[in-house]
């Protein structure tokens, strides 16, 4: 089973396959995420430091667009949570969360 590890927090085993943002969110990581998974709020955003994932979604890239937000940071790091399934040990740097925002996270992601 792969792991996560969070940048200044926890390292935590989970079942292969699942999505990164309810991996970190059943492991008390409070994740940002407004549109329930479905790439659209880009909320959900970490910076991938190390591990194995799978290339960016044309999805993915499409709501960083509509964002505003620079192609050369989601080619290098940025990820949206709600995209990844964990194949394989991976270590993130979580970006919105409910502490630094004071915003509540919105409908959790299907699975």
């Amino acid at each position: 089973m792969p792991y996560i590890t969070v940048c200044g927090g926890e390292t935590f085993e989970v079942d292969m396959g699942t999505k990164l943002v309810l991996a970190l969110e059943d492991n008390g990581v409070n994740i940002l995420h407004r549109c329930g998974g479905n790439a659209i709020c880009t909320t959900c955003r970490v910076e991938v430091l190390a591990g194995d994932y799978l290339d960016i979604t044309n999805k993915e890239k499409k709501a960083f667009e509509n964002k505003g937000i620079d192609d050369q940071l989601f080619d290098d790091c940025l990820r949206l949570s709600c995209q990844i399934l964990v194949n394989g040990d991976i270590t993130v740097r979580p970006i919105l969360t409910v502490e630094n925002t004071g915003k509540t996270v919105g409908p959790r992601p299907a699975d």
